[in-house]
């Protein structure tokens, strides 16, 4: 049965820092094997760095994604990405396009800006947990 985060975690987990933020996208993506992120005709949601660099933000479930979808993301839907495409796809083509990863934003938090290759490190790690 697929996870969906409580109204009491999903306030929780706003409340963690970034890097708190991050340990907890990274075991559930691992556990629920889906990545999300927003998406509108015409393509993904795309954040940038103070450095102007692009980010791909992600979630670890369609509920905290939803709450993003405002201001520059008005408009925008969650959708989910499977982990095995999201490695083996996604995160070679963000390192080839000099992209990052925005991890976790909420409304209040740009997210933690991660390198592709920390990120699908981390996932492959923590997914050999749940083997």
């Amino acid at each position: 049965m697929a996870w969906t985060p409580t109204d009491k975690e999903v306030a929780a987990v706003l409340q963690l820092d970034g890097t708190k933020r991050y340990s907890y996208l990274v075991k559930k993506i691992a556990d629920e094997q889906i990545v999300w992120g927003l998406w509108q005709e015409g393509g993904w949601a795309l954040a940038s760095d103070d450095q102007g660099h692009e980010l791909v933000p992600v979630w670890p479930h369609a509920r905290f994604a939803a709450l993003c979808t405002r201001d520059a993301w008005a408009g925008y839907v969650p959708k989910q990405i499977e982990l095995e495409i999201w490695l083996d796809r996604w995160l070679p083509g963000m390192e080839r396009d000099g992209r990052n990863v925005a991890v976790f934003p909420t409304p209040d938090d740009h997210g933690v800006a991660v390198e592709p290759k920390r990120l699908g490190s981390d996932l492959r790690k923590e997914s050999a947990n749940y083997g």
